[in-house]
């Protein structure tokens, strides 16, 4: 019953607000408790270090699960937040393929450019009702 209320008060786009937001909040607490490899990172860690920049995907993160329960139109914010990790990382990995310090980060540039950047930007498009026409039945010919 509470997940029905919950359901109910976030719609479509809030639900999907709030996966991505605990998504890249977990991802960046990851970042905190386990620093992976800085393979391709080299343009971000070359400002800071990579548990800074986890920081990044926290607040990201959090923003965008906080606008989950902002009314449509005022959610838009957390579509923004949520683009600017994944944004900012694909254009690491980009540069570190320019620059030839990781020949694989223009596939994983593409990865993020696709199932993260592309996905929440269409999803910021989608209405939160959007249901097809009902079909109009066939009329019957004059004569019959």
């Amino acid at each position: 019953m509470l997940l029905r209320q919950v359901r109910s008060r976030l719609g479509r786009r809030g639900i999907f607000l709030l996966i991505l937001g605990v998504g890249k909040t977990c991802w960046g607490v990851s970042f905190l408790v386990d620093p992976p490899d800085s393979a391709g990172l080299q343009l971000l860690t070359s400002m800071c270090r990579l548990e800074h920049w986890a920081w990044l995907w926290i607040i990201c993160g959090l923003a965008t699960l906080v606008s989950a329960f902002l009314r449509i139109g005022r959610d838009r914010w957390g579509y923004v937040a949520a683009l600017i990790p994944p944004t900012v990382w694909a254009v690491a990995y980009l540069a570190a393929v320019i620059t030839g310090d990781y020949s694989r980060g223009g596939f994983v540039a593409l990865w993020y450019l696709t199932s993260h950047v592309g996905v929440i930007m269409w999803a910021a498009t989608v209405p939160e009702y959007s249901v097809p026409p009902t079909p109009r039945r066939a009329r019957k010919s004059e004569g019959a």
